[in-house]
């Protein structure tokens, strides 16, 4: 269903951004810049091509800033939860725009971005997931946008301006990485071959118990991998890159655009218990292996933190 109202906006001089033209060599965007045409629409189809057009903006943003990614850092809940002027300048920018193509839609963003809507959609924004590795030059940071509707996640992006990687997913629409149709082939057959991301919170306290859930974990398993984007391991899964991913505590912005793209390329996507993913844990598993570890996670308490 299309609401009637289109929006254009010119983004300097006389460039103009068209749908599906947010390639390499476009001009770099500001915060206060404008992109693009669009029709507001409810359509998880259109809600992906915002969601794509907007991350490679943010994405551009994210590398021409890189050499200036020390400048401007701040801690937030802890000493090693840091956020650049990059990250807040990625937001600031994602904010505007979809204030501006979609104004009717709620929004939350990790860097304090908030908005209520009245339109039923609500977009999870993370300008970077990451932002330890893009501060010290590791490529595994991305931009994660999601839309959502009473709390289903409709539609997805993942974009890792390192990489130049895009994972996209619509819900019961399938999964995709650069375009191509994401069918994983996970090596694992069984827990014990399995290769398995995980991550680490902030605070002291929960990283210790993080690692002795870990430390039960790693004979159990093949090995353990810690890429440090949640978004990125969700998306691993999809690509079959790894066998499995679980991580405790997880914002709703961190988890919901990768999660959607393992559960549609085919990954298994729970909490534990019969559970959904949620802020106390989510999994992500091949089939072959979902089962056990979602059972052994339950057994060590991992969801206890």
């Amino acid at each position: 269903m299309v609401r009637a109202r289109a929006v254009r906006r010119r983004l300097g001089g006389n460039r103009h951004y068209a749908a599906g033209r947010a390639g390499t060599g476009d001009p770099v965007p500001r915060a206060g810049h404008l992109i693009e045409y669009s029709l507001v629409t409810d359509d998880p189809w259109e809600l992906l091509s915002v969601a794509t057009e907007l991350a490679r903006g943010a994405g551009r943003i994210v590398r021409a800033d890189r050499e200036h990614a020390g400048v401007g850092v701040a801690a937030k809940s802890t000493p090693t939860d840091l956020v650049t002027a990059v990250d807040v300048a990625c937001e600031r920018f994602l904010v505007e725009q979809l204030r501006t193509r979609r104004p009717r839609d709620g929004l939350l963003g990790e860097e304090g971005g908030e908005l209520a809507g009245s339109s039923g959609i609500r977009w999870l924004l993370d300008p970077i997931d990451g932002t330890v590795n893009y501060l010290y030059g590791l490529p595994q940071y991305a931009v994660s946008i999601a839309a959502e509707a009473g709390g289903v996640t409709l539609a997805g992006c993942v974009y890792a301006p390192a990489l130049d990687e895009m994972y996209t997913a619509v819900r019961g629409g399938g999964a995709w990485l650069q375009g191509r149709p994401l069918v994983p082939r996970w090596r694992a057959g069984t827990l014990d071959q399995a290769v398995v991301g995980t991550g680490f919170g902030y605070d002291a306290a929960v990283r210790a118990a993080q690692g002795r859930v870990v430390s039960a974990l790693l004979p159990r398993i093949a090995n353990i991998r810690r890429l440090g984007s949640a978004a990125l391991d969700l998306c691993s899964v999809a690509a079959g890159r790894l066998d499995a991913y679980f991580e405790q505590r997880l914002a709703p912005w961190d988890r919901a655009a990768g999660a959607l793209v393992a559960a549609e390329a085919g990954a298994v996507v729970s909490g534990l218990a019969g559970q959904p993913a949620d802020g106390r844990i989510t999994v992500a598993a091949s089939p072959a292996v979902a089962g056990e570890l979602v059972t052994l996670l339950a057994e060590l308490g991992a969801a206890d933190l």
